[in-house]
């Protein structure tokens, strides 16, 4: 059987219903798009969050990358031992006012313990529009990645993470965080679909995060980000996005190094312009694009590439200008 191609990824996990702590069915379809990849290997740990490891031969990218995404969206769920059909709890950050309007207008759909917006997934050669694009479309970018890495028979090493309860202070990472374990040279990499700011515009590329809203990012990993999308000449935007914070932050606190990657996101957690209720919508060729910077990063070592790290540069600096050093500073006695 052929291995399934980027849109019938998209279709299988964009119609998967998903919410805070009721991840089960996008986790499920994950597994089974990975489950007959080659190199690649699938384990959960005791938070639920699902760990997948691709390892072909002893190679590996310098540093060892942890591509991550989350498998929750903002959404209804019936509250813990609740029998009640109308009642529901909303988990994930969108105001009282714009969801009672959806409700009102008749969008939520329920679907065993979890409700959602409902609408139609529509993926063509330009756009992708569903219900929860953040962060499903990560989430098949990792899944993509993978199976192109095996179809290309890359030997590399590249592990990846789809966590848990990211929209209500991203609980799955945290708990990965804290039992870390990928080992001391690996660097997270939060995959995301963001609401673009500070200049970044939907279908200029994926958009290399400088920080969020909390946090800057691991400097010597962006460094690496965008001297290997020069070196592809692969197309990105590198921003600050402040609207918001993601995972990276929760990660990079419990002493993690971390970075991010996001692509442009329209009507961010389902509200419009006009603050009602929509799909959500990214641009297909965005996410091309992140795939294949992916693809780039983890079979590139990052010696290799020609970029010396900060700290390299200085040294490298301070040698050559020895003897100016010496000079000058005689003239301070």
């Amino acid at each position: 059987m052929a291995a399934p191609n980027l849109n019938n990824i998209l279709k299988r996990l964009l119609k998967q219903p998903t919410a805070p702590f009721h991840e089960y069915h996008v986790r499920a379809e994950i597994e089974a798009l990975l489950k007959d990849c080659r190199h690649v290997k699938l384990k959960q740990d005791k938070f639920g969050n699902l760990l997948a490891t691709y390892k072909n031969g002893k190679s590996k990218s310098k540093p060892t990358w942890v591509l991550a995404a989350h498998m929750d969206h903002p959404a209804f769920i019936k509250p813990p031992g609740s029998t009640k059909r109308d009642e529901w709890d909303f988990l994930g950050g969108v105001s009282a006012e714009v969801l009672q309007s959806g409700v009102k207008r008749g969008l939520r759909k329920a679907k065993g313990q979890i409700a959602t917006w409902n609408f139609p997934v529509n993926v063509t050669n330009s756009r992708i529009e569903a219900t929860a694009c953040d962060d499903l479309v990560g989430c098949a970018a990792i899944v993509m990645t993978f199976l192109e890495l095996a179809s290309l028979n890359i030997q590399t090493t590249v592990h990846a993470v789809f966590t848990r309860a990211e929209e209500v202070g991203w609980l799955g990472a945290w708990q990965l965080a804290k039992k870390w374990p990928f080992g001391k040279d690996s660097v997270f990499l939060s995959l995301e679909t963001s609401r673009p700011v500070n200049g970044a515009v939907m279908g200029g590329g994926p958009i290399i995060r400088v920080g969020d809203r909390l946090s800057i990012f691991d400097s010597e990993a962006v460094s690496v980000l965008m001297t290997t999308a020069k070196e592809q000449g692969i197309r990105v935007q590198r921003c600050l996005l402040d609207a918001g914070a993601c995972e990276a932050t929760a990660t990079q606190a419990a002493g993690v190094r971390s970075a991010g990657i996001s692509i442009p996101l329209g009507n961010y957690h389902n509200i419009n312009d006009a603050r009602q209720i929509a799909p959500e919508f990214v641009m297909m060729d965005d996410l091309k694009s992140l795939i294949t910077l992916l693809k780039a990063l983890v079979a590139t070592k990052h010696d290799g590439i020609g970029e010396r790290t900060i700290r390299e540069r200085v040294e490298l600096r301070m040698a050559e200008h020895a003897e100016h050093l010496k000079a000058g500073t005689k003239l301070f006695k």
